[in-house]
C-alpha cells in the first residue's frame, strides 16, 4: 500500500486551498483529484483555474465518488464537524481545518464515526509539523531552558469583513474561534501538558463576536501562560517561552517560511539560531500520508484537539461568568 497515490477532494473553494495546493505539486504520495462547490459552474472554472482533474457541484457528489481518498475540508468553522463525519461515513480520511469543532460532543462524534469506519481523521494545524515547531519542543524537551516557568503568546490582526462567518456567534466567529487557537494549541504542544485553571477576558463587537480576547492559563507545577488574540489589532505575533536557565523568543510561531529565526537569551546574552525547512502546509499533508499509508498515527491526535476544543470554551465560561475555571 505505500506506493499507492492518494487522491484528494477539496470540499469547497475557500480561500485557505490556495495555499494548500501548491504541497500536491511537489508530492510524491498526494495529488489534487476532485474540487466541490456549490454550483457546478464554480467548481468547473475552479478546477481549470487549480487543475483539479474532477469537478463536482455537490458536496454529496464528491463524497460519493470512489476514486476520492482523503478530503481536505476548509468550510466555515460550524460545519467542521458535520461534513467531517458525511466524509467519513463516505469511506473518506479526513483533514480538517481548524478548529475542528466547536463542542466537545461533536468532537467525540467525530471519533466514534472514525472508529466505526476505520478512517484516519486529522485537524490541519499546519505549524505543529513545521520544522520550527519541531525544533523548539525538542529544545524544551532536553532541558535548554531549564524548567519551563511561563509561555507567553499573541495572534492578531484586522479583520473587517461584516460578511464571513468569522464575524457570526453561531458559526464559531470570534478571534479566540480563529487566532487565539493557535498560541493556545502552543503552549500546550510545548509544555505536553493541560491546564488545571483558565481565566478570561472577552472584548465583544458588534455582532457580538469577541473582536479580542486575553487568556490566563494555570497548569500543574506552578507553570502558567498567557496569550492574547484580536481582530482589531495590527497584524502582530509571537510566542515566548521562559524557563529558570533561559528564555526562548519566537518571532514567527504560526506562520513560520522555509526559514526562520528563534532568539535564546541566557544571562544577558542573545543566541541567533536558523531553521530551515520546507512549505509551511507541507507536513499536515504528508503526516495524513503516513498515517494512511504507512500506519503511523497522526502527529495531532483527536485527544489533543477534544482538549484544544475543551480549553476554548472553559475560556469563553470563564469570559462571561467573570471567574476562573477549573477543568
Amino acid at each position: 500500500m505505500t506506493e499507492k497515490m492518494l487522491n484528494w477532494g477539496f470540499l469547497s473553494t475557500a480561500k485557505i486551498n490556495q495555499r494548500v495546493i501548491p504541497v500536491f505539486r511537489e508530492s510524491k504520495r498526494n495529488r489534487l483529484h476532485a474540487i466541490a462547490s456549490r454550483k457546478q459552474e464554480t467548481a468547473d472554472a475552479y478546477a481549470r483555474q487549480w487543475r483539479f482533474p474532477l469537478a463536482f457541484g455537490t458536496y454529496e457528489a464528491m463524497l460519493a465518488s470512489p476514486d476520492v481518498d482523503v478530503v481536505y475540508n476548509p468550510l466555515p468553522n460550524h460545519l467542521h464537524a458535520e461534513w467531517t463525519i458525511k466524509a467519513l461515513r463516505a469511506g473518506k480520511h479526513v483533514l480538517c481545518e481548524k478548529p475542528f469543532a466547536l463542542t466537545v460532543e461533536e468532537v467525540d462524534s467525530v471519533q466514534r464515526t472514525a472508529e466505526e469506519t476505520g478512517k484516519i481523521v486529522a485537524e490541519a494545524f499546519m505549524y505543529r509539523h513545521h520544522a520550527q515547531t519541531l525544533k523548539v519542543r525538542e529544545m524544551v524537551d532536553d532541558g535548554v531552558l531549564g524548567k519551563i516557568r511561563l509561555i507567553r503568546g499573541s495572534f492578531t490582526y484586522q479583520f473587517t469583513r461584516e460578511d464571513n462567518y468569522r464575524a457570526v456567534p453561531d458559526m464559531g466567529g470570534g478571534a479566540l474561534w480563529d487566532i487565539g487557537c493557535y498560541p493556545l494549541s502552543y503552549a500546550r504542544a510545548m509544555l505536553g501538558l493541560e491546564p488545571v485553571e483558565v481565566f478570561g477576558w472577552q472584548v465583544k463587537g458588534v455582532s457580538g463576536i469577541d473582536d479580542s480576547f486575553i487568556a490566563q492559563m494555570r497548569f500543574q507545577g506552578d507553570v502558567y501562560a498567557q496569550f492574547d488574540c484580536s481582530f482589531v489589532v495590527p497584524y502582530h505575533t509571537f510566542m515566548e517561552v521562559v524557563g529558570d536557565e533561559a528564555t526562548l523568543i519566537i518571532p514567527m510561531p504560526f506562520t513560520p517560511m522555509s526559514k526562520e529565526f528563534l532568539f535564546l537569551t541566557r544571562e544577558k546574552k542573545t543566541e541567533k539560531i536558523t531553521v530551515k525547512s520546507t512549505g509551511l502546509y507541507n507536513g499536515e499533508v504528508e503526516d495524513m500520508a503516513d498515517a494512511i499509508l504507512l500506519g503511523k498515527p497522526p502527529r495531532i491526535s483527536l485527544a489533543d484537539t477534544r482538549n484544544n476544543v475543551k480549553t476554548i470554551l472553559a475560556l469563553y465560561e470563564s469570559a462571561k461568568l467573570g471567574r476562573p475555571i477549573n477543568l
